[in-house]
């Protein structure tokens, strides 16, 4: 929860890619709430009153997995609503003439996100949806210790800095406004 918030005001990608990891916690714990609070919050360096917030947190996101039907699969509405946001303000940029070097960083990942369609990611999500799913696929082989190809990280790396900076005209938007004409 502490985490998540932190996340949430600095870099809206990370934290949407870290709700996902959550959700997958969630899942490895069979969405078990005191298997959470026992053998994972139970872990953190945190106060009792902060790892009774952080309980009640994993609680209600349990809470939300049975009540969306995604304990085994899928993400929470909360995390796809922010998904969306995310893909309506990538279309905006797209479309105004103000953003020009958003263009650019999205032309420079386009043949990536072509590539990762064509080797059978699914087609009918948007494309920062591919993006965001290729950088989860990576940092879960990173935390397996799996290897890694110099063009798949190559990849990992324009398409993270295209994330990155839609992250950064979220947060602007959020903050001051964009001005998309």
């Amino acid at each position: 929860m502490f985490i998540a918030q932190e996340l949430r005001k600095k870099n809206i990608a990370e934290y949407l890619l870290y709700m996902w990891q959550i959700e997958d916690t969630i899942r490895a714990f069979d969405c078990s709430l005191n298997r959470i609070r026992r053998e994972y919050v139970s872990r953190f360096d945190y106060t009792d009153e902060q790892k009774e917030e952080e309980a009640d947190w994993f609680g209600n996101l349990i809470r939300m997995m049975n009540q969306e039907d995604c304990r085994q699969k899928g993400h929470l509405q909360i995390n796809n609503v922010t998904l969306q946001m995310l893909c309506e303000l990538h279309q905006q940029l797209m479309a105004s003439p103000k953003f020009p070097f958003y263009n650019a960083a999205y032309y420079k990942v386009l043949p990536f996100i072509v590539e990762l369609r064509n080797r059978g990611a699914d087609k009918s999500k948007d494309e920062i949806e591919t993006c965001l799913n290729a950088l989860y696929g990576t940092m879960m082989l990173r935390l397996q210790k799996k290897e890694i190809s110099p063009n798949t990280q190559h990849a990992m790396k324009e398409i993270s800095a295209f994330i990155g900076m839609l992250s950064d005209y979220y947060k602007k938007d959020k903050e001051e406004g964009l001005k998309f004409e």
